[in-house]
C-alpha cells in the first residue's frame, strides 16, 4: 500500500488512508502532521471539523468492515481493504496526483503546490526526473513524492508509467497532461519534418495515450470519483499563431477531443448500452496562460517579452498557486480551469495601460529582470531550484 498523507491541521496526528493499518511498518513510519493550507495558500482553521469528518469516516469503515460491507466513496482491494484516502468535501484530504511534464516549469510547480497541501505526487518526464523529485523531497521531507521517466508519445513508455504509478499510491483522483513541446518559433516550412512530428506526437498523441491508459486505470477504482486535465495552450481558441504552426493545431485539438469524453462518460455512445464502470472518470481543459517557461521564453524577441509576456506572463509559482486549489475544487464534468481569466486580463492590462505599472519581470528594453540570488537560463527562464 501507499504511504498515508499527512493530516489536515489541529489533527495532531495523521489519518491518512483508510487503509493505513495494513500498511508496512516502514511507510507507516513516514507519517507526520502537516499543515494545511487554504485555496488562497493560508493556513486552515477548521482542523477540529476536519477531524470529525475524518476520524467520522474511519468509524464508518470500521463499522463497515465489521459487517463485510464497505461505505460508498472508498476504493478497496481485490480483498476489499479500503485503499482510496479519507474525503472531505468535494475532495480527498489526501489525494493521489500525476502530472506528466513535471521535472520542470509549471509542471514541477503543481507538484509542489499539491505536497504543500499533503497530496500523494508522481511526476514523469522524458529526461530523468530524480534532480527535480529531490528537489521537492528536500523541501517535503514528510512528503510523497515519486518520479519516473516517460515518453508521453511512446504506448511503451505510457503502460510502463500505469505500472510505477500503481505501485506507488494505488489510487489517482488527478491526472494533469502538462507535458508538450512547440518545436521552435519558426515560419512552418522552415522546421523540419521530424519536428513537426515530434509536436503532433507528444502534443496530440501523447495526451490521448495518457488519457486513455488513465481512464482505463482509473475506471477500475471502485466509488472513486477522479479527473483528468487536458493542457491547453495558445491556439486553443482558434485565430492564428504565426510561428507555432503545428503547437496551435495541437492544442487546438484538445477541446474537441475533452468534450467529446465528457459526453461520452455522461451520455454513452449512439447505438451501444452505456457502460457502468467502478468509478468515474471526469474530463476537463486546464489552462495555464503565458508562464515564464522554456516553451514561451525560447526563440522570443524583447517585443514579445515586453508584450504580451510582459503584461499577461506570470512565473510558475504564481500560475500553480491559483490553478492547484481550483482543480481540488472542480467538481462538474468538463470544466475549464483557467488562469488567465477574463477578470485577471481586464485587471493586468488596466494596471499597465491605465495605471502605467511596470512588469516585475521584463523591463522597458524587453529583457528579463533578474532577482538577485536567483539562477537563469541563457533564455532568461528562473531555474526552480
Amino acid at each position: 500500500f501507499a504511504a498515508p498523507c499527512s493530516a489536515p491541521a489541529g489533527l495532531g496526528r495523521s489519518v491518512g488512508v483508510l487503509a493505513a493499518n495494513a500498511a508496512p511498518a516502514h511507510a507507516l513510519a513516514k507519517v507526520r502532521a502537516a499543515p494545511a493550507t487554504t485555496s488562497s495558500g493560508g493556513r486552515a482553521d477548521g482542523g477540529l471539523v476536519a477531524a470529525g469528518a475524518a476520524f467520522g469516516l474511519i468509524a464508518a469503515g470500521a463499522a463497515a468492515r465489521a459487517s463485510g460491507r464497505t461505505p460508498k466513496g472508498i476504493a478497496t482491494t481485490g480483498r476489499g481493504r479500503a485503499v482510496n484516502a479519507v474525503a472531505m468535501r468535494a475532495g480527498p484530504i489526501c489525494a493521489g496526483v500525476v502530472i506528466t511534464g513535471g521535472a520542470a516549469g509549471v509542471g514541477w510547480a503543481y507538484a509542489d503546490e499539491f505536497l504543500k497541501r499533503g497530496h500523494r505526487v508522481v511526476i514523469c518526464d522524458v529526461k530523468d526526473p530524480t534532480p527535480a523529485v529531490e528537489a521537492l523531497k528536500r523541501k517535503h521531507p514528510n512528503g510523497s513524492i515519486y518520479g519516473a521517466v516517460c515518453d508521453v508519445s511512446s504506448l511503451e513508455s505510457v503502460n510502463k508509467f500505469i505500472e510505477f504509478v500503481q505501485e506507488k499510491i494505488r489510487v489517482v483522483h488527478y491526472w494533469i497532461n502538462n507535458a508538450g513541446i512547440n518545436g521552435g518559433r519558426r515560419r512552418f516550412t522552415e522546421i523540419p519534418s521530424e519536428t513537426i512530428e515530434a509536436v503532433v506526437k507528444v502534443n496530440l498523441g501523447g495526451i490521448l495515450l495518457c488519457t486513455h491508459a488513465a481512464m482505463k486505470m482509473m475506471e477500475q477504482q471502485a466509488g472513486v470519483t477522479s479527473h483528468v486535465f487536458n493542457t491547453v495552450g495558445s491556439g486553443v481558441k482558434g485565430g492564428g499563431t504565426p510561428g507555432y504552426v503545428a503547437y496551435g493545431a495541437t492544442k487546438r485539438g484538445l477541446p474537441q477531443m475533452t468534450e467529446s469524453l465528457v459526453k461520452e462518460i455522461e451520455e454513452g455512445v449512439q447505438g451501444y448500452d452505456k457502460v457502468e464502470t467502478p468509478g468515474k472518470v471526469n474530463a476537463h481543459v486546464l489552462s495555464p496562460g503565458m508562464v515564464f517557461t522554456d516553451l514561451l521564453l525560447n526563440d522570443s524577441t524583447p517585443e514579445l517579452r515586453k508584450f504580451p509576456f510582459g503584461v499577461l506572463a506570470a512565473q510558475p509559482e504564481e500560475v500553480a498557486a491559483d490553478l492547484v486549489p481550483k482543480i481540488l475544487n472542480t467538481t462538474k464534468n468538463g470544466s475549464s480551469v483557467e488562469f488567465l481569466t477574463t477578470d485577471k486580463i481586464v485587471m493586468k492590462f488596466f494596471q499597465r495601460f491605465i495605471l502605467g505599472e511596470k512588469s516585475e519581470y521584463i523591463d522597458d528594453d524587453g529583457n528579463v529582470i533578474k532577482t538577485p540570488g536567483a539562477q537563469y537560463q541563457d533564455n532568461g527562464v528562473r531555474a526552480l531550484f
